[in-house]
């Protein structure tokens, strides 16, 4: 055998290796990642082993944080559930998404989605993903434009008013758009069935029977919301605390269980390197430092971030939130650039290869590059406003950061680099950041008529489906 022979073997061979390794990268490709997203409503950074907590044990999300990234700046969408839950989905913050506050409709659900909405479900849906929701909606009813069954998810369980999703032993959950009746609760206390045992059931139960295509999970779990009631108090039981602190304690715990679980049915699929996992709360802290549950369990580490659900400074906004994908994203790393609940969808969609329609125009940035240990998307600001008592807003620009407590309130700025505690106001010797931050929270808005600018607002009339 001549040498030139043996070398176009050798150059053969190899081409043949590529075009099987090719094969394996197309196929690969062909299978986009399943992305779970875990939102849990009222959890705190503070409440979590991994950002400090010592009476509360949250063994399994600690673990997810050692095996994944964990950020100290992830900003929800603002600063209670419906509009931080709508600003995910939407991939719009709230100065122009069309769900600003909580607002009930009677006899059952929330101000809808409004027709037309493009949601994260509709993106990855359309790319070829299963999709389903599971836990709690609280963005429109069935009958509404706001039903998650018309905004792109296949499947749905658990409850759709967040009013009703108070009951941890509710008398009924839907299935889809049925409900499913719970013989021996009550809804008013301790009944027969928890309600999260059968919502994480059907959780897993929905990735088994998907797990054979790129998936998409939007897995809203309640706890540890009030009412604080559980079915185990567990190692809480013998505490020298109150009723409510245990129960508070045992909800954490519990919601950290029902994580582990997923976590652990990844594995046994044969699916966890294949899958993006996001675990993030609605809102930054929940309690007022001084209240029952701010004292023992200091939500807001030691005073680090000021204020608490429904107000606009880091306390409220900045919530726990840790993102794992074995192999892609950096394990053991604590990021601390900012990110927005805003930033999902169009990150679901640059890993789903789903192309955006061009009427649409996200205010979120794509994060794939970020997650996987890579710089922060730069981006002109923050935005938030929020509108239950009287109409508050904040923008952050770089490391500053105002805060608008109404339309006649001044104008608060801080400097987040040297001061996130937000204790010492810089207004009154920055004018010229004081009129930027004023420009950029006229621009980061489109008025709505549902969403006046007000200084005080009464208390919302009920409104009839």
């Amino acid at each position: 055998m001549t040498r030139t022979t043996n070398f176009w073997r050798i150059v053969l061979g190899t081409l043949a290796v590529l075009s099987q390794v090719g094969e394996i990268w197309a196929d690969d490709d062909a299978r986009r990642p399943n992305i779970i997203f875990v939102l849990c409503d009222d959890l705190a950074q503070g409440d979590l082993g991994c950002y400090g907590q010592k009476l509360i044990q949250t063994p399994h999300l600690d673990r997810m944080a050692a095996e994944g990234t964990r950020y100290l700046q992830a900003y929800c969408g603002t600063s209670v559930c419906a509009p931080s839950r709508a600003s995910l989905i939407t991939g719009l913050h709230s100065g122009h998404c069309l769900i600003r506050a909580n607002r009930e409709i009677q006899p059952e659900g929330q101000m809808p989605l409004p027709p037309g909405t493009l949601t994260v479900a509709h993106v990855l849906k359309n790319a070829g993903y299963a999709t389903a929701c599971i836990g709690k909606w609280g963005m429109g009813m069935f009958d509404t434009s706001g039903s998650p069954l018309k905004v792109g998810f296949d499947h749905f369980y658990g409850y759709n008013c967040q009013r009703h999703a108070h009951s941890y032993f509710p008398t009924y959950l839907y299935e889809d758009d049925q409900r499913v009746e719970l013989p021996g609760n009550d809804g008013k206390g301790v009944g027969k069935v928890y309600a999260q045992q059968l919502i994480a059931n059907e959780a897993l139960h929905w990735m088994r029977a998907n797990q054979d295509q790129s998936f998409f999970l939007f897995y809203a779990i309640t706890l540890p919301h009030g009412r604080h009631e559980i079915d185990d108090l567990g190692v809480y039981q013998d505490k020298p605390w109150t009723p409510q602190q245990k129960a508070y304690a045992a909800q954490v715990t519990r919601l950290d269980s029902d994580v582990g679980r997923l976590l652990d049915l990844l594995q046994e699929l044969n699916i966890d390197q294949h899958t993006l996992v996001f675990v993030a709360g609605d809102n930054g802290s929940s309690f007022d430092p001084h209240s029952e549950l701010g004292r023992l369990f200091d939500q807001t580490m030691g005073g680090k971030l000021r204020g608490f659900k429904r107000s606009l400074y880091e306390g409220g906004l900045r919530q726990a939130a840790i993102v794992r994908w074995p192999g892609v994203v950096p394990a053991g790393v604590v990021r601390d650039e900012p990110w927005a609940f805003w930033d999902f969808l169009p990150t679901a969609a640059e890993l789903a290869h789903a192309p955006l329609p061009a009427r649409f125009h996200a205010d979120g940035h794509s994060l794939v590059s970020f997650l996987r240990g890579g710089p922060a998307p730069p981006r002109e600001y923050f935005y938030w406003e929020l509108h239950e008592r009287a109409s508050l807003q904040a923008v952050r620009f770089d490391n500053w950061k105002a805060v608008k407590n109404g339309p006649s309130a001044p104008v608060e700025l801080y400097n987040l680099a040297s001061d996130s505690a937000e204790s010492r106001d810089v207004a009154g010797v920055n004018p010229e950041l004081v009129a930027h931050a004023i420009a950029l929270m006229k621009q980061a808005r489109t008025d709505h008529p549902d969403w006046p600018l007000v200084d005080a607002r009464s208390p919302a009339k009920k409104r009839s489906r």
